[in-house]
């Protein structure tokens, strides 16, 4: 016997979420990179440029679009050779390992609100497709639009299918999974931390900031979208904190590059 639903599937409504500093705290190709290098995928000197990108981008709480790039052509480097089938297991143990507890509660109870609204709920990000699909899946959601990366029977070649899922594109993605799913993207909601987003949150008639950047925090305020800030502590300490993270990563770099040369000799 079927159990009815308490409220039925909205077939126009639906809502987007960015992943990185949105859904979760830093930036998510960052901690698959790191898994992947504990997996010895790649070198030392990559994880230590991967790590200044990662304090920068937690502590000042700025997306810079060089540092975006960089990193997705690093980790098409990275992929280069392997299995998807490989990545795929792999992301399933890192997400265990170090994304699960990154979460952001806020945001999570956000888009089971919209679940239990009878919504559907997509990931949008400029992170790998296999890792938001696995965050996607863990979470319950609906699905994800991320980058795709290129492979000829199974195995990555090192090339992007069309272009990184970033700012406009991003736009360009959600408009067109809502033509094929018949969505009102006046009825959306969209959420994200970053002002290179606003293609996607002007597409939708309820867009909302989560822990975000001055600009989109002006942005925001200036044209009366709602503000959701989960992020604790003030602003002033962030310096200290950037001061301390950049140590930190620098000295799990020179730590990792000891051990990886003990382990050639």
């Amino acid at each position: 016997m079927e159990t009815a639903l308490a409220i039925p599937p909205d077939p126009h409504r639906a809502a987007f979420f960015d992943v990185d500093n949105t859904v979760m705290q830093g930036a998510s190709l960052f901690h698959l990179a790191l898994g992947l290098h504990r997996r010895e995928f790649f070198g030392t000197r990559e994880i230590v440029g991967a790590a200044w990108k990662q304090a920068y981008f937690r502590i000042v709480g700025v997306e810079d679009p060089d540092h975006v790039a960089g990193a997705r052509t690093s980790a098409l480097a990275f992929i280069k050779g392997h299995r998807v089938e490989e990545l795929e297991e792999l992301g399933e143990e890192i997400f265990e390992e170090a994304m699960a507890e990154r979460i952001w509660p806020g945001t999570r109870a956000l888009a089971q609100l919209h679940l239990d609204q009878g919504q559907r709920v997509w990931l949008v990000t400029a992170a790998p497709i296999e890792i938001a699909r696995i965050i996607a899946h863990r979470l319950g959601l609906t699905g994800a639009l991320g980058t795709v990366s290129e492979h000829v029977d199974g195995v990555y070649t090192g090339k992007l299918v069309g272009e990184m899922l970033h700012g406009a594109a991003k736009g360009e993605a959600v408009r067109a999974l809502a033509e094929r799913e018949g969505l009102d993207l006046r009825q959306c909601a969209a959420y994200s931390d970053s002002y290179n987003d606003l293609p996607m949150l002007n597409l939708v008639g309820d867009p909302c900031v989560v822990n975000p950047d001055s600009r989109l925090r002006e942005h925001a305020r200036a044209n009366g979208w709602r503000v959701r800030d989960y992020r604790t502590g003030r602003r002033a300490a962030r310096a200290g904190l950037l001061v301390a993270g950049l140590a930190g990563a620098a000295t799990g770099g020179v730590a990792a590059g000891v051990a990886f040369r003990r382990k050639v000799r």
